[in-house]
């Protein structure tokens, strides 16, 4: 028997990466996950997102263990998408129990360069598709009275970084968001939390864009010259957190009884240790 049998999740930016390692996890504890990601280029990311091919690779893995899954196509910057496949969801399974909010993209820029459509990208990515998924699945949550949210800020949502403005002020107003919910929530057997990762070993983070960032003045770098670098920035000496290490603080807000909500848990590597 899995904790979360009989249950329907939904998980954004499922895909790949950290939102497929929970969607993967949510199914292995038996709930049925939709499993959603937009599947397509933004023309303001500078690496290889995810594909479709990518989306039914997740659902097919999934399955192939056992667990249930479905899959879905959804822009969380579009309302009416994200509108949508709740809807569906509701209509096909009578429920909606847990929400994974994961999807976000990333960037590099100083704040006097980020362009316009750059900054919407993110903005609407990162913190608008977190309030339009929990706007769309809150009333089938209250009504039923009981629901877990979880959404996945970030280290960087902690403080301030160099070249990552955008980026952060989603991640940040994410925190403030999800917070506001909880409070709103507190008596309706609806939780609402957050996690936030350091760096995580993912696609968003291996690739040329994200390498030459690290590795300023190294021509063409790649995996070798970034590992030392990273692991020289927290305190534990460790590059990046695997996925699995954030699905695990994922299924502890998933699964707990009831009693934490407005929490934000840092798997960090030491990081927050730094911060007051």
């Amino acid at each position: 028997m899995g904790q979360l049998d009989g249950r329907v999740a939904l998980v954004t930016g499922g895909a790949r990466g950290q939102g497929r390692a929970h969607a993967r996890a949510l199914a292995a504890e038996g709930a049925h996950v939709v499993v959603c990601d937009i599947a397509a280029q933004v023309p303001t990311v500078a690496y290889p997102m995810a594909t479709a091919e990518d989306l039914d690779e997740t659902v097919e893995t999934i399955r192939a263990a056992g667990g249930m899954a479905s899959a879905a196509t959804v822009d969380v910057r579009d309302s009416k998408a994200v509108d949508e496949v709740v809807g569906r969801t509701v209509a096909e399974f009578g429920r909606l129990d847990v929400l994974v909010a994961n999807a976000g993209i990333c960037g590099f820029s100083r704040v006097t360069d980020i362009s316009d459509d750059s900054w919407h990208d993110m903005i609407e990515t990162n913190l608008g598709g977190v309030f339009r998924c929990v706007r769309a699945v809150l009333p089938h949550m209250t009504g039923a009275g009981y629901g877990r949210i979880v959404a996945t800020s970030s280290g960087a949502g902690r403080g301030g970084m160099a070249t990552l403005g955008h980026y952060v002020a989603a991640k940040w107003g994410l925190i403030g968001l999800i917070k506001s919910v909880a409070l709103e929530t507190a008596r309706t057997g609806v939780t609402a939390n957050v996690v936030c990762p350091t760096t995580v070993r993912t696609p968003m983070v291996v690739n040329d864009a994200s390498f030459a960032t690290f590795c300023p003045g190294v021509e063409r770098p790649e995996v070798d010259d970034v590992v030392p670098r990273l692991a020289a920035m927290d305190p534990m000496g460790v590059p990046w957190l695997e996925p699995e290490d954030v699905t695990r603080a994922v299924l502890y807000f998933v699964t707990d009884p009831g009693r934490t909500s407005g929490t934000v848990l840092e798997v960090d590597l030491a990081t927050s240790a730094r911060r007051t």
